[in-house]
């Protein structure tokens, strides 16, 4: 089943730090779309994969992450 989750993601400064964020998050089991924002530093997850998946990934990637309540 799909969700929409919200990760919080901080230490990202530019576009090539949204793009990063975003690869490693679309590499993830589940994921059927991604969209990462510098403004909010944040993104918005659509599938089926796990919050803590995606925040490991967002880490793997290089910056902290944490799950938004809806």
């Amino acid at each position: 089943m799909s969700e929409q989750i919200k990760i919080s993601i901080s230490g990202m400064s530019c576009g090539g730090c949204v793009a990063n964020a975003k690869k490693h998050l679309e590499a993830v089991d589940g994921v059927e779309q991604v969209e990462v924002s510098l403004e909010d530093k944040s993104a918005k997850v659509i599938g089926s994969a796990s919050v803590e998946l995606l925040i490991s990934a967002v880490k793997s990637a290089g910056y902290d992450a944490s799950s938004v309540n809806k």
